[in-house]
């Protein structure tokens, strides 16, 4: 069985992502991936609600330190954006499809677009590919300097959100909201 974390993989923002080239300059691009087990839901609003949604525990209270630092500058907060409508989590819908859903965040700071992108057709074992992007565009100086101490943070809460979502198991493809499929890393 292979280690949780060489099933994330850092890869290149897909250039089928409605993110890929949103910005003319990005202070940040990266992606993830992770192969989903055969039976998982392909249904991208719903994997980004599931990641989201069962992020370990360390991701909270980090947000949480987040939200007390950034109310000094007058920046908008987690707990704030979760409470407005057309929301997963914190973060804006932006756009959805059969194959992405983009969220984000405009601030005056800083602008970013998240993407949870999954492959149209499953590969011969019946397993699809889920990509994680991340897109950021500064503003000013301020931007810059929050993406500098953020961006560390970003990664490990991105690939811990994936190796989370899997170890207790992706939704079924069947049913938006059956349980969760058994895999390689449920606890048995």
């Amino acid at each position: 069985m292979p280690r949780e974390s060489q099933l994330i993989t850092s890869v290149p923002v897909p250039s089928r992502s409605g993110i890929s080239h949103l910005y003319t300059s990005m202070n940040l691009a990266d992606a993830f991936a992770i192969r989903l087990p055969a039976g998982t839901s392909s249904n991208p609003d719903l994997l980004a609600q599931f990641i989201l949604s069962h992020q370990p525990p360390w991701i909270g209270w980090l947000t949480q330190v987040r939200d007390i630092i950034v109310v000094c500058f007058g920046l908008k907060t987690a707990k704030h954006l979760a409470s407005l409508a057309n929301r997963i989590g914190p973060f804006k819908v932006y756009s959805t499809n059969q194959t992405e859903i983009v969220l984000g965040e405009d601030d005056k700071h800083l602008d970013f677009r998240i993407s949870v992108l999954c492959s149209e057709e499953a590969e011969p074992e019946g397993c699809h590919q889920l990509v994680f992007s991340t897109v950021v565009q500064c503003h000013n100086r301020l931007g810059r300097a929050y993406l500098f101490i953020i961006a560390p943070f970003h990664r490990l809460v991105v690939k811990a959100s994936l190796i989370h979502a899997a170890r207790i198991g992706w939704p079924l493809a069947t049913s938006p909201n059956s349980l969760p499929a058994k895999n390689a890393l449920a606890p048995r």
